[in-house]
């Protein structure tokens, strides 16, 4: 088998246009790259899918809401614990191996939802489903860059970083809809993912390997955050824009149906799946669109974007107006995308290919401490102190959060 290689961050990478003369059907690096992308996308659609059927599932089975937290707090768990041990193994056992490998853990995941019988069982579905998240997720990413053509190495990033933002939003409102609408919501959503993910492990396996095979896999797995030296700096001060947006990410998708039900006494199933969708859709879009815009310009609007958002949001809730509620989301939900988007376009050329993953794996460690921990103290707040003041102490956590990264990006140098 012949194969071109480059060396890159001292590895030898195998450039998909070439790799794609091994073995066996191998797709086109063009087609490589959107079917990957679109896998992606699944695995994000679904995380936010199960939001909507959480209630109807209390409303079924009868447990106390905090379950419901838990449920949601689990995955983001399960899903660091993978990152901090699985990260950085397709750094050298190569990307196909774990991508499949995850996917495969998403369709066990998806049939043990779709058979769950109590809340019990609805919890271990999420916590495969994170660990099937948290080792795509760095490795996706990297992937992404890996494929993207040549001169358009900036829309892997891009893309890498919108796919879960987008993904999250589709999940969430096509759910919604299935509620409102579909006798059977709970088989429609699970058996249409389960597919997903079968037909993403053939995309996957059909694309080609873009790096080769290295000593220390064994070693990876033990549990470590190490971000390549070189884009350190970035990462420390991008820290409270990590925050920021993925603790705004925490409130919609986790509390924002309780909010709907307890403060506006709401339980529509359609305005549970929009309310969670708006923020990841509006965040997706703005992140695409602002490809080419100066990123730490970006960064520093994104956190204004998010600041004013978030208090529109909680002036919503405080008062019971639900337009306003809508508002805020869509302001802030921008001010996600854009920023979170823009920030992965700086990190990403820092690191080289044999490194790429293990920094995609530090940023989504550090984003999902902000999505799940932030919304498993907030389940415990709402039984101790109630749900209003909860949200509201939450949406000012948002907000100081955002000041900060906004402080922090505005002052460091552009490059």
């Amino acid at each position: 088998m012949t194969t071109a290689e480059t060396r890159t961050g001292g590895m030898l990478a195998v450039r998909p246009a070439d790799a794609r003369r091994s073995r066996g059907f191998r797709l086109r690096p063009a087609a490589a790259f959107a079917g990957t992308a679109l896998t992606f996308v699944a695995v994000a659609l679904a995380v936010g899918a199960p939001s909507p059927l959480f209630v109807l599932y209390q409303q079924e089975w009868g447990f106390q809401p905090w379950l419901l937290t838990v449920a949601f707090a689990i995955y983001a768990v399960t899903l660091l614990i993978t990152l901090l041990v699985a990260g950085s193994l397709s750094d050298h056992i190569g990307r196909r191996p774990v991508l499949i490998a995850a996917l495969a853990l998403q369709v066990v995941a998806m049939l043990v939802f779709l058979f769950a019988p109590d809340i019990g069982w609805i919890i271990g579905a999420r916590s495969v489903q994170g660990v099937a998240t948290g080792a795509a997720m760095s490795t996706f990413t990297a992937a992404l860059v890996e494929l993207a053509p040549e001169r358009q190495k900036k829309l892997g990033a891009t893309i890498g970083s919108t796919a879960p933002v987008g993904g999250i939003a589709i999940g969430a409102f096509l759910t919604g809809v299935a509620v409102q609408f579909v006798p059977q919501p709970t088989t429609l959503v699970f058996v249409t993912l389960a597919v997903l993910f079968a037909a993403g492990i053939l995309v996957i396996a059909a694309s080609p390997e873009t790096v080769t095979r290295r000593p220390g896999a064994a070693r990876s797995l033990i549990p470590r955050l190490l971000i390549p030296r070189a884009a350190r700096r970035e990462f420390v001060g991008a820290i409270p824009l990590f925050l920021a947006t993925w603790m705004l990410a925490g409130l919609f998708i986790g509390l924002s149906p309780s909010i709907l039900h307890g403060v506006f006494h709401l339980d529509s199933g359609l305005l549970n799946g929009a309310i969670v969708a708006v923020p990841p859709a509006v965040g997706a879009i703005a992140g695409l669109v602002l490809t080419r815009a100066v990123a730490r310009t970006t960064v520093v609007w994104a956190m204004a974007a998010i600041l004013v958002g978030v208090a529109v949001a909680a002036v919503g809730i405080a008062a019971a107006v639900l337009p306003l509620l809508f508002a805020g989301a869509t302001i802030a939900g921008g001010g996600f995308g854009a920023g979170f988007s823009a920030m992965l376009r700086i990190l990403a050329p820092l690191a080289p290919n044999d490194q790429r993953a293990e920094l995609f794996a530090g940023v989504f460690l550090v984003s999902y401490l902000a999505y799940g921990v932030p919304a498993l103290v907030a389940g415990e707040l709402i039984g101790a102190i109630g749900l209003l003041p909860t949200a509201l102490g939450y949406s000012a956590a948002i907000a100081i959060a955002s000041v900060v990264a906004l402080v922090v990006q505005a002052v460091t140098p552009r490059r």
